[in-house]
């Protein structure tokens, strides 16, 4: 009845309005408590702007670069940013990856329902929810952005949730992350795109932890089930708890 635009954007006041009563985004909320108050903070994966919304408001003082590329997607964020009436996000209707160019992405769709929150890049390494609207989308590397390479940007954390395509996100941003050391969120499934993930964050000197009776503690892959996940560099200050 709303159009599925004006339910997206209806939703995600919602989704804000709840955010912090919702036990499933209790892992997000900590990590909000663990970024600094100083520095650029990267929502890769704004999607329909809820979380963007959080992090613009505990941080007012820093500049939030939420990423979002689906059309349907950015449209709402767009919204979002102007009702909430946030002057400290930029928006780029970018996807990321680890090369410069163009992409497919797919809004998922079951049945007759699109599903806007799996929207992801066409890809083979993705072999879930391929079905759906295709739209044409530029890719870049984190590394080439002009904007995050000058010299008095401190990048402080990033918040990540692309749907199997973090590990190239990551890999495209290795010298960034390498330079900034941020705080990273992560969701990921238990797939090869987690393995390569926390293998390369490792590799970059960077322990891996999860949120466990509201505590950091390192990851066991052997005792955890989670899709969270915090990223922390083994020389940073930040406290754990």
């Amino acid at each position: 009845m709303l159009g599925f635009e004006n339910y997206l954007f209806y939703f995600s006041i919602f989704i804000i309005g709840t955010l912090k009563k919702n036990r499933r985004e209790g892992d997000f909320m900590h990590f909000l408590s663990l970024i600094p108050a100083k520095g650029v903070i990267l929502d890769i994966g704004a999607n329909i702007g809820a979380m963007t919304v959080h992090l613009a408001r505990r941080f007012p003082a820093s500049e939030i670069y939420a990423f979002e590329p689906v059309p349907y997607n950015l449209n709402t964020l767009k919204r979002i940013i102007k009702h909430y009436r946030l002057r400290n996000v930029i928006i780029k209707e970018t996807a990321l990856g680890d090369f410069n160019g163009t992409v497919q992405m797919v809004v998922p769709t079951l049945g007759k329902a699109k599903q806007h929150g799996l929207s992801h890049v066409v890809d083979a390494s993705i072999t879930s929810f391929n079905e759906g609207e295709t739209v044409s989308s530029p890719i870049t590397r984190l590394d080439d952005i002009a904007i995050l390479n000058h010299p008095e940007i401190c990048i402080a954390a990033i918040k990540l949730d692309v749907e199997n395509f973090e590990y190239r996100v990551l890999k495209g941003g290795e010298g960034l992350i390498a330079k900034h050391k941020p705080i990273i969120y992560c969701e990921l499934w238990e797939n090869e795109n987690r393995e390569q993930c926390l293998s390369l964050m490792q590799s970059l000197g960077y322990n891996v932890y999860i949120l466990e009776k509201k505590k950091l503690v390192i990851f066991n892959p052997q005792s955890h089930a989670t899709q969270n996940f915090f990223f922390i560099c083994k020389t940073s200050e930040v406290k754990l708890s």
